[in-house]
C-alpha cells in the first residue's frame, strides 16, 4: 500500500514540477532581455483538450451505465 502511496505521490510531485517550470518559462520576468527562447515540456492547449474530451466521455459514459 505504501508503495502505490508513493507512486501516486511521485506522480502528482513531478506533474507540479513541470507545471512550475514550464511557467517559468512563460511568465514576463523570466522571458525578459537576457532570457533563453526555451519551449515549455508540457504542451498545455493540447492536454486541457485532451482533459475536456475525457470528462465529457467519462460523463456520457456515466450517464449510458447508469441509466440502465
Amino acid at each position: 500500500m505504501q508503495m502505490f502511496l508513493g507512486m501516486i505521490l511521485g506522480a502528482l510531485l513531478l506533474g507540479l514540477g513541470v507545471y512550475v517550470h514550464d511557467s517559468m518559462q512563460t511568465s514576463s520576468v523570466a522571458s525578459g532581455e537576457v532570457a533563453q527562447t526555451n519551449r515549455t515540456i508540457v504542451n498545455w492547449d493540447v492536454a486541457a483538450a485532451d482533459w475536456r474530451a475525457l470528462k465529457t466521455r467519462a460523463h456520457e459514459d456515466w450517464v449510458k451505465i447508469s441509466s440502465r
